[in-house]
């Protein structure tokens, strides 16, 4: 018994918690929970080297607190920060500009990749390529050198296969 109260105790103590019986979980109504949008994925249907939108509920996300840069680092090719410009075009659609096609040259992007992305804060994006056949691509980098601004070659990272 004592137990059961102190569940039913600590379940009535959640913030947006509905009160509900022993043994049974009620979340609260969609409406009260925070929208985090900190992954999503493009598709490149379009030459891989332009400028790419990102989906419209990321930008909404956004609303407000709309970045002039974001740093992309690609999941498993070291601490390397890609710098590249951001577009908003006034009509709720970002895009990623100036620096998009050194990143996309170094990881090799192609026609028909998925290119996912999870927001880290900051505006930093951590960046997962999938090439053609779905299968993820990993990387690697031998390059010390973490500050991309510092010269214009492309330091490519490096696909195993």
């Amino acid at each position: 018994m004592a137990v059961k109260m102190a569940v039913e105790t600590a379940v009535e103590m959640t913030p947006g918690a509905i009160p509900h019986t022993f043994g049974t979980y009620q979340p609260p109504p969609p409406s009260t929970l925070p929208l985090i949008i900190e992954e999503f994925f493009i598709v490149v249907y379009e030459d891989p080297l332009v400028k790419k939108e990102l989906p419209k509920k990321f930008a909404d996300y956004l609303d407000g607190k709309e970045p002039a840069k974001v740093y992309l680092r690609a999941a498993d090719c070291g601490p390397r920060l890609w710098t590249v410009e951001v577009l908003f075009d006034g009509q709720g659609r970002m895009y990623l500009d100036k620096g998009w096609e050194k990143f996309a040259i170094a990881h090799g992007v192609d026609f028909g990749w998925f290119v996912h992305f999870k927001y880290e804060g900051d505006d930093v994006l951590t960046v997962k390529v999938f090439d053609g056949t779905m299968c993820r691509r990993y990387y690697y980098s031998d390059d010390e050198d973490t500050d991309d601004e510092s010269d214009d070659d492309v330091k490519p990272c490096i696909h195993p296969l």
